[in-house]
């Protein structure tokens, strides 16, 4: 893991930066992947209001990028984050926080207020960023949002569900959560129904084991920390993730229950999210 003070991040500027995007993109997501996004394609989104921004280090090779685009929903301006990945050799050093507080910082200077994007619920790690260090809210969940995710080899096999979110930048509940003045209070879920959870507690790999219960107020859906590591471990086990989870979040998303948060236990490294009913 490199160090972030060594990184900045800057717009893309040169014919380098475009292809090392695209090059980054392959990386991450697969050679195989279908839908590559171009450096033609995003030098006109930049013309346009859009961001493709990376972050480099003293070298000038590029650590990892955020790309998205601008347009409106209802009438008011908004934007789509399409977009994130740091380089392997560079990741858990800040560097996704750092491009999203860039991406805010334009944002706001654009009088754009809401930022969606979409997340694989099943990575822990991701929703932690999200939710809890950038106070992002999940507004729906998308069956196979991207297709069978066949052309890439993160998700060959596990589809690609996602949740949506809504990150509100200019909110004062945003602005608490990134000044770590505000933070969710798990405490009251810490004994609540556990709707899907290991089947083998002390074992990551494990299969989930599901038991949906509509009558409770408070539930939590357990995920991995890291999906990716797991189908590594156990292809069969990641998948049987999705297919509880994915029936879970149908299930109480469609009831009224509101995903209210998400949790890392810290002394049993298991990640949770919290659901509550509205009525």
């Amino acid at each position: 893991m490199k160090s972030e003070q060594e990184i900045s991040i800057r717009h893309f500027e040169k014919e380098s930066d475009y292809f090392a995007f695209e090059s980054l993109q392959k990386e991450t997501w697969g050679t195989d992947i279908e839908e590559v996004v171009t450096a033609s394609l995003a030098k006109i989104v930049q013309k346009i209001g859009g961001i493709a921004a990376g972050a480099f280090d003293a070298e000038g090779e590029m650590a990892g990028f955020v790309f998205g685009f601008t347009g409106f929903k209802g009438g008011r301006p908004v934007h789509w984050s399409h977009m994130l990945a740091v380089k392997r050799a560079f990741r858990d050093a800040g560097i996704g926080r750092r491009l999203k507080l860039y991406q805010r910082d334009v944002l706001l200077g654009m009088g754009i207020n809401e930022v969606f994007w979409t997340y694989d619920p099943l990575a822990g790690k991701n929703a932690h960023l999200n939710l809890n260090t950038l106070g992002a809210e999940v507004t729906e969940y998308i069956q196979d949002m991207y297709g069978a995710g066949e052309d890439s080899l993160l998700f060959r096999g596990i589809g690609t569900d996602r949740f949506v979110v809504v990150w509100r930048i200019s909110d004062e509940r945003v602005e608490e959560i990134l000044e770590k003045k505000r933070h969710f209070a798990h405490e009251p879920f810490r004994s609540s129904v556990l709707a899907v959870s290991r089947a083998i507690e002390n074992a990551p790999s494990s299969i989930p084991t599901s038991t949906l219960d509509l009558r409770d107020k408070k539930v939590r859906v357990e995920v991995p920390l890291d999906v990716h590591q797991l189908m590594d471990i156990s292809l069969t086990s990641a998948s049987d993730w999705r297919m509880k989870t994915r029936e879970a979040f149908h299930q109480y998303m469609h009831r009224q229950y509101k995903l209210v948060g998400f949790y890392l236990d810290e002394d049993s490294r298991r990640s949770f999210y919290c659901l509550e009913r509205q009525t």
